[in-house]
């Protein structure tokens, strides 16, 4: 018995300590699960509080938040969203302000949210599904869901975003400074100029004036006025002149996955709105995405003529607005034939990954799994259960008619596949290959001397380089290499780049033209290019 008692009092500690082991902290934006936001308000009559707020245009709501076990005092709580909000609806898109009075108050860095309601969303995955394929080709926010309570009361599953601000810039750009803007105003300032242009949005055509600007944009940077409109004034001029101010290609396939995902809630549609422009460390204005609940045709206004139908959703011209002198970023940058060249290779290639495979189908159906129960249990949710679940293969609404997503993108991804403008075949780049110091050389390379071959009658391979991961890449001909017999329609091509320093570390990717399209090599170069160091060469 002695020993027993022994035995129990050397386990207690253990036992102790196995008892206050503290669970895991839930990431964020962890898409495996679904997160808990719990808002204490003071007023049981929290909705019409914010109501009042959101229509008078007037500061936040003092909250307590829990997020995922975790609280914290004197949040500011706010009503959110234009076409996505209505009053005396307790299920409305709202931004949660943690530094609100608390300046340093963050949960895991992130001093703000935005719950999106999904919105004219029945199957409650296209901001999601949307996110996380523009993220597959350029920078764009986070996502996940979420349970909402407030006051207790269960109000529902959210889309949890994460806000674009400092922490998200700076995790794509190396910097969160620079001017920064969105697409769209909440509220239209009084007394602006009679001489600005009428109903253009966030459309970039250029104002004289530039007070002008602030009826169509929100600025979130201490100063940039002057930018934009250098940018708008730039963009008139012509494609070549933007690229010292704008990421042409960032541009490029922020159009491109608004026109093969339908997000006519965005520059593509009627009010070139839920777009923002952030200018980096390099002076280029970064395009992302935001507020894409309407996309995958919820939306249907392109600024032509009436909403379309689902047939022409599906069959949207994949050079829409290319010849529309009224939205510059498009006809601008597609007026020059590269440009032109690589926008439609974009569309080819999130076709071919996303949709012509059917993966899109099966991350949807992923992705309502996880919510169901939720979802059923919201006693504030504007669909059915029964129209959640048709939402994916059937339209949904006899007013609204929002078209199921495989429903639209069954068809249009074959429509994309056969259009005239997507059928040219691009070369394929093989072989690449960085040339290492000679066996019995003894003088160490100071250059990268990279060597590529192409088929399909290549007219010409680009280089494009840059040494630190923060700048822009610059880009060179490759020269053409006649040395070595080719089978018919392939050529070999030759390019070498200076290195800075013995220890350079260059990030490449070869871009091949020909007379129809363009490749690209690596096909994923937009987020993982190739690299090379010198001194891995010299080895």
């Amino acid at each position: 018995m002695k020993n027993f008692l022994l035995h129990f009092l050397f386990l207690i500690p253990l036992l102790s300590s196995a008892q206050t082991t503290t669970k895991p902290t839930r990431p964020l934006f962890d898409k495996k699960t679904v997160g808990e936001i719990r808002i204490t308000f003071a007023t049981k009559n929290w909705s019409d509080a914010l109501d009042s707020l959101r229509i008078y245009g007037g500061g936040l709501m003092n909250a307590t938040a829990t997020i995922d076990g975790i609280t914290y005092q004197s949040v500011g709580v706010r009503f959110r969203g234009d076409k996505s909000y209505a009053t005396g609806l307790k299920r409305n898109p709202l931004s949660l302000k943690l530094n609100h009075t608390i300046a340093d108050q963050n949960h895991q860095g992130y001093t703000s949210l935005k719950l999106s309601a999904a919105v004219r969303d029945p199957s409650m995955v296209r901001e999601i599904l949307f996110h996380e394929i523009a993220g597959k080709y350029m920078p764009t926010s986070q996502a996940c869901y979420t349970k909402l309570f407030v006051n207790d009361e269960y109000i529902g599953v959210f889309v949890d975003l994460e806000n674009v601000e400092k922490q998200m810039l700076e995790a794509n750009f190396s910097t969160g400074k620079g001017a920064f803007f969105k697409a769209g105003v909440d509220y239209k300032p009084e007394n602006l100029p009679n001489d600005c242009k009428l109903n253009i949005f966030g459309s970039l055509e250029y104002e004289d004036n530039i007070e002008c600007y602030k009826g169509n944009f929100e600025m979130s940077s201490n100063s940039g006025w002057a930018e934009l409109q250098e940018l708008t004034r730039q963009l008139a001029q012509g494609p070549k002149e933007v690229e010292k101010i704008l990421d042409v290609d960032r541009a490029l396939w922020m159009l491109a996955l608004n026109n093969v995902m339908v997000n006519l809630s965005s520059y593509s549609g009627n009010h070139s709105i839920n777009y923002y422009l952030f200018r980096d460390g390099n002076g280029r204005f970064q395009p992302l995405h935001w507020d894409l609940n309407l996309s995958f045709g919820s939306y249907k206004n392109t600024g032509s003529g009436s909403d379309l139908e689902l047939k022409g959703l599906q069959n949207l011209d994949p050079l829409l607005h290319a010849d529309n002198p009224y939205k510059p970023l498009a006809s601008q940058l597609l007026k020059d034939p590269f440009n032109r060249k690589v926008y439609l290779a974009h569309i080819r290639q999130i076709n071919e990954e996303n949709f012509l495979n059917g993966s899109y189908e099966k991350r949807a159906q992923e992705l309502q799994g996880m919510i169901v129960v939720p979802f059923n249990e919201d006693k504030n949710k504007t669909y059915s259960l029964d129209d959640f679940t048709r939402s994916l293969k059937e339209t949904v609404g006899k007013k609204s008619k929002i078209p199921g997503l495989v429903e639209l993108m069954g068809k249009r991804s074959r429509f994309l596949k056969s259009h005239p403008e997507l059928t040219s075949l691009p070369s394929t780049i093989s072989d690449v290959k960085v040339l290492g110091r000679g066996k019995f050389e003894n003088q160490p390379l100071n250059a990268f001397n990279i060597t590529a071959k192409a088929d399909r009658f290549p007219k010409r391979l680009l280089l494009c380089y840059r040494f630190n991961i923060t700048e822009p890449y610059s880009t060179i001909p490759m020269s053409e290499d006649n040395t070595t017999t080719m089978p018919s329609g392939m050529k070999a091509f030759t390019a070498m780049v200076e290195a800075k320093t013995r220890e350079a570390e260059m990030e490449y990717f070869i871009i091949a033209e020909n007379a129809g399209t363009v490749g690209f090599a690596p096909v994923n170069y937009s987020k993982q290019a190739l690299k090379i160091k010198l001194s891995d060469l010299n080895k």
